[in-house]
């Protein structure tokens, strides 16, 4: 009889213990064990408190690959380093560790984003249609809403009513999330965003909106990672794409469209569903699905939603109701300050509302995250050949 593949879970929210109850009955895979850093004797309802650990040394001796779904940044670039000093392949469901410090890890061991999350949904999408063909000109994200100012008092009952915390459902709806997923996309595809937090723009229906955005790729001259706001849309993901002129006819029999753009739509993400899928293409020997690359041109930084004044303490940068995150083109701004590093921080320098947060405005505590985004820094400015500004 064949062993089942143990899995590691570095989490306890709402993906990790959706993947925990996915993975009860899989003939070959099986949860070993669930890293937590609260009390496990406080955690309530939890699938198999059984699993539950604050060691992770144990799970790391316990597992054969680890998915890691903490949301955390700076918590997650801890565990990951650990994982990778036993040669543990690494799963996330965290655009914002990928985005943060995914590069510093992407040449030292295996790290790769699951299917589930808008990035590799879309990155999938992107492998079935490069087969078929289709040159994808847009990268694309569907977003029914947004407010990038929202209220507490607002975001505490969506919270409540969606059964997620108010730092998650904050960064969801203030738009910092999408930036997030878009920057991995560009990065991990080797797509460009055309500006400072994207494009975004307002759409009746997906494939309109994907013209749009193509057309304006071809002006850019390169693929790009971008969102459309359409609240009549599917929860789900796009790319527009070219193809040859000599299937233009059969495009058009299949239902695709006239050209010259063709917009294919993946109308779901099943979250930690489909986590399954990337953990048995890992398994099974398949290669990273996407990752932030070793060399990203895509940041995420902290822009101010408030004036800010000298003293003001940030316990945490995403979902909070002081700063969100937007995508930047690194070269441009070297200097910024990716909001996946702005945890227990203290401004130093006024900041007015709308201003992009830099490295010199803040104290930020020590950390590998921090040494990890300083050392991806250092490659970019040899890349770009650019000083700090």
């Amino acid at each position: 009889m064949k062993l089942k593949t143990k899995i590691g879970v570095i989490g306890t929210g709402f993906i990790a213990k959706g993947l925990i109850n996915a993975l009860e009955n899989q003939e070959d895979l099986v949860v070993s064990k669930v890293l937590t850093r609260r009390r496990i004797e406080d955690i309530k309802a939890f699938p198999d408190k059984d699993l539950l650990t604050n060691s992770v040394w144990e799970v790391i001796e316990n597992s054969e690959v680890i998915v890691e779904c903490s949301g955390d940044a700076i918590y997650g670039t801890e565990v990951v380093d650990k994982a990778f000093s036993a040669s543990l392949p690494v799963i996330t469901m965290n655009s914002e560790l990928q985005v943060t410090t995914g590069s510093y890890f992407a040449d030292r061991g295996f790290i790769t984003e699951a299917e589930g999350d808008q990035p590799g949904c879309i990155a999938a999408l992107k492998e079935n249609m490069v087969q078929m063909g289709f040159k994808p000109l847009v990268y694309g994200n569907i977003k029914g809403f947004l407010n990038r100012n929202p209220k507490k008092e607002e975001m505490e009952y969506w919270g409540k009513r969606s059964n997620l915390s108010l730092q998650m459902v904050t960064s969801f709806t203030d738009g910092t999330k999408v930036q997030f997923e878009q920057a991995l996309v560009a990065n991990g595809l080797g797509g460009d965003i055309v500006q400072k937090g994207l494009l975004g723009p307002d759409a009746e229906d997906v494939e309109s909106g994907g013209s749009y955005l193509a057309e304006q790729a071809k002006k850019h001259g390169s693929a790009i990672s971008d969102y459309l706001l359409c609240p009549k849309g599917p929860a789900g993901v796009f790319i527009t794409a070219e193809h040859e002129e000599n299937q233009r006819a059969a495009l058009e029999y299949f239902k695709i469209g006239k050209g010259p753009y063709y917009t294919l739509t993946q109308n779901f993400h099943l979250c930690h569903l489909e986590i399954i899928k990337t953990i048995r293409r890992v398994v099974g020997g398949g290669g990273v699905l996407l990752n932030n690359t070793a060399n990203p041109s895509i940041s995420v930084g902290a822009i101010a939603k408030v004036n800010i004044g000298p003293g003001e303490k940030i316990p945490h940068g995403i979902g909070s109701f002081l700063v969100r995150g937007e995508a930047v083109k690194m070269k441009e701004h070297i200097g910024h300050l990716p909001i996946g590093l702005l945890v227990n921080a203290v401004i130093t320098r006024p900041i007015e509302a709308g201003q992009i947060i830099s490295m010199e405005d803040v104290e930020i505590p020590d950390s590998l995250a921090l040494k990890a985004w300083k050392e991806i820094k250092q490659k970019v400015l040899k890349k770009y050949k650019v000083g700090i500004r």
